[in-house]
């Protein structure tokens, strides 16, 4: 593997996240990690904190890799594979990090049986804590594909899924690190106007969101089951919660949480 050469189309926070963890965890050389992006001044930033190499076009990074990193918004999609397609061929792996984007609609534009994975990371890859949902189509080499999952997993934990759960899994750990961002908004907010300054409030609610979490790991116990548990009848807790169910508060996350799903089905149109 270490002879494989991984390139990025794309050098915004995701692609950043990927190289500058993978660099710093020594899992793989960065004088085999080439990025383009059409910012000269992203590759620039790139090669000076993780020493990647740059190239000028992504048709030169395409003929130049082994396995290439889709790393552009959906919307750029069209564009891009329009300018890859004379350089792809099937001893060309891509990654897909977009949401929607198929692996058909990738190698039907492409015109190309090429072998594609798709993952879903998110971005607290950016300290080594990410959540990377990853499937791949048939044709894919055990080489390439274990090569990608140890990319992701020296950014965090790594899933793998089928390419039918893709559109849905955003929603659980691509888009949710914002759900959590409102939620801790909210609560830090409330504690202001009840008189605690966020300097508190904050670092104790996030040592109550990582401990809380390990509690779900770990633990053994369902979330009906921790709820239970911190829950004394008649007790503080309590109060609080009934006032989020009589807001159908879980109601809300699962519309929300719908709403991903078809917003990326609709990307992928």
């Amino acid at each position: 593997m270490e002879f494989q050469k991984v390139g990025f189309i794309g050098g915004g926070n995701m692609t950043s996240a990927i190289v500058c963890g993978v660099v710093q965890a020594n899992t793989f050389p960065a004088d085999h990690i080439y990025v383009f992006d059409i910012h000269q001044e992203k590759r620039e930033n790139l090669h000076r904190k993780a020493g990647v190499l740059t190239v000028n076009s992504a048709l030169d990074l395409v003929r130049t890799c082994d396995i290439i990193f889709l790393a552009v918004k959906p919307q750029s999609f069209p564009e891009m594979l329009s300018e890859i397609r004379p350089a792809v061929n099937e001893t060309k792996t891509l990654v897909s990090i977009a949401a929607g984007i198929s692996s058909e609609s990738i190698t039907g534009a492409l015109a190309c049986s090429c072998p594609v994975i798709r993952a879903m990371p998110n971005t607290p890859l950016l300290l080594g804590k990410g959540a990377t949902a990853v499937c791949r189509t048939e044709n894919v080499t055990d080489l390439a594909y274990q090569l990608v999952l140890n990319l992701f997993s020296s950014c965090g934990i790594v899933s793998q899924i089928v390419e039918s759960q893709m559109d849905a899994v955003i929603s659980v750990n691509g888009s949710s690190p914002a759900y959590i961002y409102l939620f801790a908004k909210a609560v830090i907010e409330s504690a202001q106007k009840q008189g605690i300054e966020p300097g508190i409030s904050l670092p104790l609610f996030c040592q109550t969101l990582e401990g809380s979490a390990k509690m779900l790991l770990d633990s053994g116990n369902t979330p009906d089951e921790l709820i239970r548990k911190v829950s004394s009848k008649g007790g503080t807790t309590i109060a609080a919660l009934d006032v989020l169910k009589k807001s159908q508060f879980e109601k809300v996350i699962d519309a929300a949480m719908k709403a991903c799903t078809e917003r990326a089905i609709e990307l992928g149109k």
